[in-house]
C-alpha cells in the first residue's frame, strides 16, 4: 500500500454511476482509497473509439491530471496518449463493460507508458455460463418441444412416444461428451459447473494459454472436432473480423445426429440459412439464445421449429452482473494498490483475439 492514499476516478454517465455501483463495493474502495465520479456523456461503440469534441477532451485531460487510477465505462471518452502524457500519477486504467474491443482504452499506448490495463466487462459472463448449461440441459431433453406441444394443447405423451424422443435418448448431462467453441472467461465458469456432471470435453480456442488445458483438463483440439465428436456443443466465442460467419454449412453438416447446438454468444457467428437447413433434417437440436438479425424476424422458421428452443439475448443480463462489473474493478484495485498481481489485464493475446488476429506467440 502507498503511504499516501491513492484517488480513483471513475468516467462514465450518470446510469453507470446509479445503477453499476453498489454500496458495499464503493465503501470497500473508500477503504483504501479516495473516490470521485465526473460525469461524461459520449457516444462510443464496438467498431470505433469515440469522437471526443476538443472541449470535452480538455475536461477530461484536466480529470486525469491528478489521479492514480481512473476507471471508464460508458459515456467515457477514449484514454489516449494525450491524455495519458498528461497524467503523470497514473498507472491504472479500467474498463467497466460494455468494450470488449478496447475502443476507450489505447492499450498499446498505456503498455508504453507503464500504465496497467485491466478489464472487468467478463462480470456478465457469469449468468452466461449459468444460461449456457441450462440450455444445454434443456436441449439434451427436447424440452422446447415439450413446451411447444403443451402450450397448443397437445396431449400427454405415452410410452411409446417417450421411447421415440430425442429427450428420451439423449435426455442425461452426466457423462456426456461435451465441445466448447472459445474458452474464456464463460467457458471456464461453464467448465466449473460442469465438473459434477463427469462430461468429457474438448475445446476449440487458438488464443488460450495450452496450459489451461491441464488445468481444467479438457482436450485442445481443432473446430472440426469440437463439432463433430460431442454430444453437446456450446458456442462461447465473441463476435470478431475472425469469427463473424465462421459456422457455416461445413461445420453444421459436422454435427453428429442427436447431438445439441448452444449459442449464447454472438448471432452473426452462425450463417443462419445453412444452420436452418441443418435443423430442417430434424436430427439435432438447437437451443439459441443469440440470432441474425435480433429481433428473430417474426417469419423466421426457426421460431416454429420443434426442435429448437429461443430465449431472447438474455444470457447476460440480469441486476446482479451489472454490480459485479464494479465490485470486480475493487478487486483488482486492491490488488494493484497493495502490491499484488491483477488478474485481468488486457494483453495483446486479448487484442489479438477481439481483433481476429492471428494469435501472438503461437
Amino acid at each position: 500500500m502507498t503511504s499516501r492514499r491513492p484517488t480513483v476516478t471513475l468516467a462514465s454517465t450518470r446510469l453507470v454511476r446509479d445503477d453499476y455501483i453498489a454500496p458495499a463495493d464503493l465503501d470497500r474502495l473508500k477503504a483504501f482509497a479516495e473516490f470521485r465520479w465526473e460525469e461524461f456523456s459520449e457516444e462510443t461503440s464496438w467498431d470505433k473509439p469515440p469522437a471526443t469534441p476538443p472541449a470535452v477532451l480538455s475536461r477530461f485531460i484536466a480529470v486525469c491530471k491528478d489521479t492514480d487510477a481512473l476507471v471508464v465505462c460508458h459515456g467515457a471518452p477514449q484514454v489516449s496518449a494525450e491524455v495519458l502524457g498528461a497524467a503523470p500519477r497514473l498507472r491504472f486504467i479500467g474498463e467497466l463493460e460494455g468494450d470488449r474491443f478496447a475502443q476507450r482504452i489505447d492499450v498499446e499506448e498505456a503498455a508504453a507508458s507503464g500504465v496497467k490495463a485491466v478489464d472487468t466487462t467478463h462480470g456478465s459472463s457469469y449468468p452466461v455460463s449459468e444460461w449456457a448449461l441450462a440450455m444445454m440441459m434443456i436441449g439434451l431433453r427436447n424440452a422446447g418441444a415439450h413446451f411447444r406441444r403443451l402450450i397448443s394443447g397437445g396431449g400427454w405423451m405415452d410410452t411409446e412416444q417417450r421411447h421415440a424422443d430425442p429427450g428420451y435418448r439423449m435426455g442425461e448431462l452426466t457423462g456426456r461428451t461435451v465441445g466448447l467453441i472459445g474458452c474464456g472467461h464463460i467457458g471456464r465458469k461453464l467448465l466449473e459447473f460442469l465438473r459434477p456432471f463427469h462430461c468429457k470435453v474438448y475445446v476449440h480456442d487458438p488464443y488460450i494459454p495450452r496450459e489451461i488445458a491441464d488445468a481444467y483438463d479438457f482436450t485442445l483440439t481443432t473446430l472440426d472436432h469440437v463439432l463433430s465428436v460431442p454430444e453437446v456443443i456450446v458456442c462461447l466465442v465473441p463476435l470478431t473480423p475472425g469469427t463473424r460467419g465462421m459456422l457455416g454449412k461445413k461445420e453444421f453438416g459436422l454435427l453428429r445426429p442427436g447431438a445439441v447446438f448452444v449459442n449464447v454468444s454472438r448471432g452473426p457467428i452462425m450463417q443462419v440459412g445453412p444452420l436452418i437447413e441443418r435443423l430442417r433434417k430434424g436430427d439435432v437440436i438447437a437451443c439459441l439464445d443469440v440470432f441474425d438479425p435480433e429481433p428473430i424476424p417474426v417469419d423466421s422458421p426457426v421460431r416454429q421449429m420443434e426442435n429448437v428452443f429461443l430465449s431472447p439475448h438474455i444470457a447476460g443480463v440480469t441486476a446482479r452482473s451489472r454490480t459485479r462489473f464494479f465490485e470486480l474493478m475493487v478487486d483488482e484495485l486492491w490488488r494493484h494498490f497493495n502490491g499484488h498481481e491483477t488478474r485481468h489485464d488486457l494483453l495483446p493475446r486479448t487484442l489479438a483475439d477481439r481483433r481476429g488476429e492471428p494469435p501472438p506467440g503461437r
